[in-house]
């Protein structure tokens, strides 16, 4: 398997509801390391390597391309240490650092790095930067050792996007890496409508049309993608857990480039997108005049009184980022629960407004000295309290005692049972539920709990208690005296063996419910032929056998792809029309079909017998190879079957029919 393919585990998903189906889009974020930036690999390339830093919180992507002593950073956060440190650790000296765009999902590091490291940022010429800066423009070349990056003007995600083009200086017309940026993810792209009333979303993604059809489709397939974020980012939608991809990959495989038409691409691209958090466009317009630099150790926490005053929502904001349990206990009245071991940046930027006096309430100084150090890197600067400072102050302490799973349930069969409140999204929520509940999204809850009133007992819900916890603050806020947070969550109550409502069952699955296994199908060589020929364009024929393989013969309008992408890119599961996998014999193709089958309602099915029968069963016999027509368009013609020898030397060949000719056909940009 090539280093740029990310490792995949081969999983398959049950119909039953388990607690992989249930946790919080955060929980995997909820650990200490995810807090950290980490190294996801480093690839080498001939004369330089690039490294890639991740920053799980905020499904960031990071980059430091290195050539003997020397390296650029590329779309670096703002705490930049772990970028400083490497270089010295790869003893090189870093002489720049590159932005594809004014990023509006964190602060990034450029003015800080400009600052130690005394060295120059290069950003497009179209952002109108008001820092000091060398403005880039199409074929702008930065060299670094062996190493060349060629800039690429990218427009759609924003107007002033750019791409990094990666060559080694021995041989510069043959790109090995694309530093994408937010123009292109892993099995998405960057969404245009992050402007609001400054351009259009529609004319951003007609940019991004051009950008892809016009540039990026045109790179030869080899070339290794590596974007600003990952699955988790809010800057696009299903973007893929894998860190790396290629642009042939992408071509076959990303969901948006199935549309071929303009309006079919604006379309799909603005279909269906969350709402923007309304942080973003504040960190977007730090990151274009230049971020104020950081003090990231400070003698003092910025300390507040511990004054009434903290209650009142009109002067303050306090987030207490204790756990789920503690605030329950006992908490400032009117503070919202926002825990640090989650997503906690990017849910302080959904909640707290952006001119708010934000204080965040811990239970103890290092909780706090992570949490100050955590919001710089999306730009909030908020004050701090001790939980112990408040409780020993002899001030109001509000408490909501979290209702267990087993009680819970056993007030729904009563008459007087609460008002169930499901925070999660609505996709979540019409997927699995754990009875009849209200379903307003954590992020619409203080504008539509009007629905509700103030002193009906209320309980909220989401997978994991983490969002649910952050509702009851909410709430609060809003004048609500009777509301609980659920315990454990939609997991806890699973666990528990409590009835759940799902969407591909009428009525209340059992706590345990029977397995419905959806097996694939099993298509023909001859009725695969016979969609071919009557319904082509309307299918998409994916052969999971080895490149070398594919490479000797295939079928026409086959994709080769690798098993372990087939089985994890959610692309192969929401496309049009149905999927057809094909492998040697059949036996692999089935149970890659089947295990697709589990995951999704698309019509998928097997090659039966694989590429052994199609092309026995084919006048050609097993003998296609690929050849080019005029234009460049790879095509695959059957040569004539080859002689066969009678006993005694005889020539029997049987008579060869001639080929159909093969009109060649415009590639669609690329």
């Amino acid at each position: 398997m090539s280093p740029f393919v990310a490792r995949y585990n081969i999983l398959c998903a049950e119909t039953a509801p388990t607690r992989s189906q249930t946790k919080d889009a955060e929980a995997a974020k909820h650990g200490f390391e995810a807090a950290q930036y980490s190294i996801v690999d480093t690839y080498p390339f001939a004369g330089f390597r690039v490294v890639q830093f991740d920053l799980p919180v905020l499904s960031h992507y990071s980059y430091m391309v290195i050539s003997h002593d020397e390296c650029v950073v590329v779309d670096p956060g703002r705490d930049v240490d772990v970028y400083v440190d490497h270089a010295a650790k790869e003893g090189a000296t870093i002489k720049g650092v590159f932005l594809t765009h004014s990023h509006a999902d964190f602060v990034a590091g450029h003015m800080e790095l400009a600052k130690r490291e005394k060295m120059p940022i290069y950003i497009s010429a179209k952002s109108a930067a008001k820092f000091k800066h060398i403005p880039t423009s199409d074929e702008t070349t930065i060299e670094v050792g062996q190493a060349v990056l060629t800039i690429l003007e990218t427009p759609g995600h924003t107007p002033d996007g750019t791409v990094a083009l990666i060559s080694s200086k021995q041989n510069i017309d043959s790109p090995l890496v694309l530093l994408s940026g937010d123009t292109l993810f892993v099995g998405g792209v960057g969404r245009p409508d992050l402007l609001g009333e400054g351009m259009a979303a529609s004319t951003l993604a007609s940019m991004l049309f051009d950008t892809w059809y016009g540039k990026l489709a045109k790179l030869p397939d080899s070339v290794v993608v590596m974007p600003a974020h990952g699955a988790g980012s809010l800057c696009g939608a299903h973007l893929s857990d894998a860190p790396t991809s290629t642009i042939g990959a992408e071509r076959n495989t990303n969901p948006y480039f199935v549309y071929k038409d303009r309006g079919e691409f604006i379309a799909n691209v603005l279909e269906g997108l969350s709402e923007a958090p309304q942080y973003f466009k504040h960190n977007a317009a730090m990151n274009h005049d230049g971020p104020e630099l950081v003090e990231w150790e400070p003698k003092e926490l910025p300390w507040v009184d511990p004054s009434d005053s903290l209650t009142d929502i009109s002067e303050y904001y306090v987030a207490d980022i204790r756990d789920a349990t503690a605030y329950s206990i006992g908490h400032v009245p009117n503070s919202v629960n926002i825990g640090i071991r989650g997503r906690f940046e990017t849910w302080v930027g959904i909640m707290v407004p952006w001119n708010a006096n934000l204080v965040v309430c811990g239970e103890n100084e290092d909780q706090l000295k992570e949490a100050v150090h955590r919001l710089h890197r999306v730009g909030y600067q908020p004050q701090c309290l001790l939980y112990e400072q408040w409780s020993a102050a002899n001030q109001t302490i509000a408490k909501n005692p979290m209702a267990d799973p087993q009680a819970l349930y056993a007030q729904m069969q009563t008459t007087e049972s609460p008002i169930i409140v499901d925070v999660r999204l609505p996709t979540e929520w019409m997927g699995l539920r754990i009875g009849s509940t209200l379903n307003i999204p954590l992020n619409e809850l203080a504008t539509k709990s009007g629905k509700l009133h103030h002193s009906q007992k209320i309980v909220t819900v989401c997978n994991s208690a983490y969002r649910s916890s952050m509702a009851v603050g909410v709430l609060e806020r809003q004048g609500f005296t009777q509301v609980s947070n659920m315990n454990g969550g939609g997991e806890a109550w699973i666990n528990a063996g409590l009835p759940v409502f799902q969407t591909h069952k009428a009525g209340v699955a059992s706590a345990a419910p029977k397995r419905e296994i959806r097996l694939a199908e099993r298509i023909s060589s001859a009725d695969l032929k016979r969609m071919q020929m009557d319904l082509p364009g309307t299918f998409d024929l994916i052969d999971i056998r080895p490149a070398e393989h594919f490479a000797d013969y295939n079928i026409p309008g086959s994709v080769n792809a690798e098993l372990a992408d087939v089985m994890n890119n959610p692309a192969y599961l929401t496309g049009v029309g149905p999927l057809v996998i094909v492998d040697r014999d059949g036996s692999l193709g089935m149970m890659v079909a089947g295990a697709l089958s589990q995951k999704s309602d698309r019509n998928i099915k097997a090659l039966h017998g694989g590429m052994q029968s199609y092309w026995s069963e084919s006048d050609y016999g097993a003998y296609a190879q690929p050849i080019t027509a005029p234009s460049g368009v790879p095509m695959h013609l059957p040569p004539q079957r080859p002689p066969i020898a009678a006993p005694h030397g005889t020539d029997v060949s049987p008579p060869v029919s001639k080929p159909p000719p093969v009109s060649a056909k415009k590639s669609a940009g690329c």
